[in-house]
């Protein structure tokens, strides 16, 4: 078994997830995108009941990683340093 530390990451939120928590960016701590997401919504219940289920984004909302990549997967591992955007699928057009 592998013991992965936790990373500290940027998390930046734009349109409705942003106005759900009320903030355009904050920090987390985890090993992968899930512990992000739950982490998230313990200190957001809005943006929990909007955006996020469980480890999970819900249907219409997606993240991107680092500018990089977009990625849903609750298991996507990050890295110290990273950055995670959530926004709705139809951000921006």
């Amino acid at each position: 078994m592998v013991c992965l530390m936790p990373v500290t990451v940027k998390v930046e939120l734009f349109g409705i997830p942003r106005a759900r928590a009320g903030v355009a960016q904050t920090i987390s701590t985890g090993n992968d995108l899930g512990d992000i997401l739950t982490d998230m919504a313990s200190r957001f219940p809005q943006l929990a009941i909007s955006c996020i289920q469980g480890r999970h984004l819900k249907p219409g909302f997606t993240a991107n990683l680092s500018g990089h990549r977009f990625v849903t997967d609750p298991d996507t591992l990050l890295r110290e340093g990273d950055s995670v955007l959530i926004l709705s699928l139809d951000a921006g057009g």
